[in-house]
């Protein structure tokens, strides 16, 4: 997948695709192995490790446009560059339908995913939710994404997973 051919504004934004972080490349093989028994072709699946995740978030911040902030792709860009710097691993995986999202999603998050956004046209949709996740409150351009951590700050996501999640 080449990202330059999914952008909006001057941030990754890959329309028709799910990006899911795991936290480590073990997990973001099993996750790999979890959609290809699904039936999903290895060209619908792209793996970014940490670093190439890190470095296209680095490259989105500074060639945003002032247009990115309308929405929440810039701040989706920061929650993954967050991740990254904590060495999560990517899977960006195209879908179909929503029905076919659903079922990746609830796969992936059997083999340990933190989080999977389906971007649409107009909406980015959170696909995994946590027990321990908080109700989520306000979200922004201005004040970014919620995390839905008693901070505030994605990087207290991790230190939330349940036990049996953390690698």
């Amino acid at each position: 997948m080449d990202p330059a051919e999914h952008r909006a504004y001057g941030v990754f934004k890959p329309i028709g695709h799910m990006v899911v972080s795991f936290p480590d490349a073990a997990s973001a093989n099993n996750g790999h192995a979890a959609l290809t028994a699904l039936g999903r072709s290895a060209a619908d699946i792209h793996r970014y490790t940490a670093a190439q995740m890190l470095a296209q978030c680095d490259a989105d911040i500074a060639r945003a446009s002032p247009a990115a902030s309308v929405g929440q792709e810039l701040n989706l860009v920061k929650a993954n560059r967050e991740l990254a710097a904590q060495g999560f691993h990517f899977l960006v995986v195209r879908v179909e339908s929503d029905d076919l999202a659903r079922q990746a999603a609830d796969a992936l998050q059997a083999q340990g995913a933190e989080r999977a956004q389906l971007y649409g046209h107009f909406i980015i949709e959170e696909m995994i939710t946590r027990a321990a996740d908080l109700p989520q409150v306000k979200e922004s351009p201005d004040t970014g994404l919620d995390p839905q951590t008693p901070s505030g700050e994605e990087k207290e996501r991790a230190q939330l997973r349940p036990p049996e999640s953390k690698s």
